[in-house]
């Protein structure tokens, strides 16, 4: 497990501890309410760490989909294999691309949207300079 996940997890026990505490501590009047508060709160953070992993992978699947059309458009007739990189330090949406064309160049694409896909990042093989990339924007 990634330290910022077991970080996140850490701080949301330790919210959800110190708001039962709360809870506790109040009047009996409002310890009921509180009391489902705090519960409802504990049901929001286990939802999200349980559903938050399975977005990243649609909102992912969505803009890989998005970039083929783009690179479909932009560059007809050639193929590609598109990656990304795993792990909690990367971002999710920025997409590799390895053009078979073009061995040992990596192109990381940028998706906003289906308008706003940008070449972000490019990695020419060694003793090669940026600009002498068959595909680099």
């Amino acid at each position: 497990m990634h330290p910022i996940t077991i970080f996140e997890i850490a701080a949301s026990i330790g919210f959800v501890m110190i708001m039962f505490v709360i809870a506790l501590l109040l009047p009996k009047k409002v310890r009921k309410l509180s009391l489902c508060m705090s519960c409802s709160l504990t049901v929001l953070l286990l939802l999200l760490f349980v559903i938050r992993p399975y977005w990243i992978d649609y909102q992912v699947s969505n803009k890989t989909k998005q970039l083929n059309l783009y690179l479909e458009e932009r560059y007809p007739n050639q193929e590609w294999e598109i990656s990304r990189q795993v792990g909690r330090q990367y971002n999710p949406y920025h997409l590799n691309v390895n053009f078979i064309n073009e061995k040992g160049w990596t192109y990381t694409y940028s998706v906003v949207n289906e308008k706003n896909i940008f070449q972000s990042s490019w990695m020419p093989p060694e003793g090669k300079f940026p600009d002498a990339g068959k595909h680099y924007e």
